[in-house]
Formats: structure tokens, sequence, C-alpha cells
């Protein structure tokens, strides 16, 4: 059975959503937890990707900025990898960025990650550039 994607509900699914975050981006790339940790999860409609039984393994953040929507915070554990879990909470970033009235996403992508936001239909705006010493680049989507 494949994990489901929705809205986390409750400050529990966050935490469990921070906690994936945590791993990926701090335990895994180094980035520092003043760069991981921003201060904004509060104003974000997190999205989470959950195992049958419960268990959070993915999630993504949505920050409302009037019509344009910041997708970030795109995080899948090691284990749960290469299951599509990428692409799924991307499509539904899609979604829930439409019904919050979004007409536009952008996003900050990690170079080696190119291949996957360009398969959810985001296109490259910008030179390559460092955030938190990791190689990123600006892409965008209308929707």
């Amino acid at each position: 059975m494949s994990a489901g994607i929705r809205v986390a509900r409750d400050a529990a699914e966050l935490t469990a959503a921070l906690a994936v975050r945590r791993a990926v981006f701090i335990d895994e790339q180094g980035v520092s937890e003043a760069d991981e940790l921003d201060g904004r999860d509060g104003e974000a409609l997190h999205l989470i990707a959950l195992e049958p039984d419960g268990t959070i393994v993915a999630t993504c953040r949505l920050l409302a900025v009037g019509s344009k929507i910041k997708l970030g915070r795109v995080a899948v554990l090691d284990r749960a990898r290469r299951r599509g879990l990428g692409l799924g909470l991307l499509l539904a970033a899609d979604a829930h960025a439409k019904q919050i009235g979004g007409e536009r996403i952008v996003l900050a992508a990690q170079t080696y990650a190119l291949g996957l936001y360009e398969q959810a239909g985001y296109a490259v705006t910008s030179d390559v550039f460092l955030d938190a010493d990791i190689e990123h680049v600006w892409m965008e989507k209308r929707l």
C-alpha cells in the first residue's frame, strides 16, 4: 500500500513533519538549525505523506504571498525515497495552492533535484546560487 498525502491536521503531525525536515536537512545535509527553522512554519500550510501505519515520511510547506505561493522544505526520509512521494507532494501542492488563490508557485530547488521539479512542470528562472552552502536555482510554475 502506498503512502497517503494530505494536509497536516494538528500540532503532533506538524511536529512529526518538522522531525522529517530535521532528519533530511540538518542531520543528512548539514544545514544549520537557524537556516532550517526560519520562524515561518506557523503561517504555512504543511503537506505530509503518511505510511499506512500513520508514520509521516515526507513533507513540504506552502507560504502564500498574494497570488504567489512559495513552496519549500520538500523533504522525504531516505528510507521512503524513490517511491514517487516527492512528485506526489508537488502535485498535491499544486492543488492546495490553487485552493488558496495561487496563480503561480515559486521554489528554490537544490540542483541535484532539478529533474523532479522539471517533471512536475517547473522551469528554472535563475542562475545557480548558494543557500545554506548548497547549490540552488529558483524555479517557477504557473497554475
